[in-house]
């Protein structure tokens, strides 16, 4: 498939992540959606297009012919027990938006990611409806939960992603990337003057220090995941110390703690929270990505967002899957 000579539109676009994965690879954005006002004001001073507002309130024949459908679409509490399966269930869902707009357009590919836990969400029937649906619509379904920490970025971030070939023209069977297992450490993306919250507390424990090792080969192992070397207050969440030579907690739009939506992280002698400058770095978006939201949106935003890097080893593969 070449992605070069395709289009794409962009469904709960957040601040673009799959806008910056799929551009990598020569596709055209002709169309966004996102109801958030700040994510959107985000999207729109990066790439010059003016998302949409609510997804639900947009008829989908107003919506341009484009190839590919993507988007990280929320995960709704539903239950489909009892009920009918197929297309119906999807009522009353944003699923449902992506379904309408599929079953007008026929798009050549769909590429979509949720949570990881939305895999198994009431009992593994919610994936269960999104598959039938799309099946029923006319689309094979392939699905993969892949970690960010193995394709390059240092975080931690499991999320599930979906890609659906347009049963007509698939040829070759797609495969899922294997990971890169890239050697990389929260301490290489740190900023050197951070705008970033310092932690500077009484009941700040550390519990151990970390030691790099060396291999056989006289080379330092850095370790691709989280690595906790203290508390403060009682250790819940947000509450937890780490090393930056392993990799950064999964960011979050939400959650508490006095280090709230990215981790706390001993830099030095200094506890501090991420930056949101690095929190654009661990999800793999470049140095002239704008931040233009107060810190506190920014850190909605990135923690909303996807991991680009996942994305971009993902769509190599679509590339090299062959297509009518």
């Amino acid at each position: 498939m070449n992605l070069k000579e395709l289009n794409f539109i962009d469904l709960f676009a957040g601040i673009g992540g799959f806008h910056q994965a799929l551009t990598h690879f020569g596709a055209k954005c002709v169309f966004a959606s996102e109801w958030d006002k700040n994510a959107a004001h985000t999207y729109y001073e990066n790439y010059d297009i003016k998302p949409f507002g609510d997804i639900t309130k947009i008829n989908e024949k107003d919506i341009p012919h484009h190839d590919i459908l993507c988007g990280g679409f929320p995960c709704q509490a539903f239950s489909v027990s009892g009920k009918q399966k197929g297309f119906d269930d999807s009522r009353g869902t944003l699923f449902f938006d992506i379904a309408r707009i599929v079953k007008y357009h026929k798009p050549k590919l769909l590429f979509l990611e949720n949570v990881r836990n939305f895999e198994k969400h009431d009992n593994g029937n919610t994936l269960k409806v999104v598959i039938k649906t799309l099946d029923n619509l006319g689309y094979n379904v392939k699905y993969k939960v892949l970690n960010a920490s193995n394709f390059g970025l240092p975080q931690n971030r499991q999320r599930i992603y979906l890609v659906c070939f347009r049963k007509d023209i698939i040829i070759d069977e797609f495969i899922f990337p294997t990971p890169t297992n890239e050697r990389v450490s929260l301490k290489d993306i740190l900023e050197k003057k951070p705008e970033a919250k310092i932690i500077d507390r009484p009941d700040i424990i550390i519990k151990k220090q970390f030691e790099l090792k060396k291999n056989i080969f006289n080379e330092f192992e850095v370790p691709n995941k989280p690595i906790q070397i203290g508390i403060v207050n009682k250790g819940g969440q947000g509450e937890r110390i780490y090393d930056p030579n392993g990799h950064a907690i999964t960011l979050s739009a939400h959650g508490g703690g006095v280090g709230s939506k990215t981790g706390l992280y001993k830099v030095g002698k200094t506890i501090r929270k991420l930056s949101t400058r690095e929190c654009a770095r661990i999800q793999g978006f470049g140095d002239d990505f704008k931040i233009v939201s107060s810190q506190s949106q920014a850190y909605k935003q990135f923690g909303n967002s996807v991991a680009i890097n996942v994305l971009k080893n993902i769509l190599k593969r679509i590339s090299k899957t062959k297509t009518l």
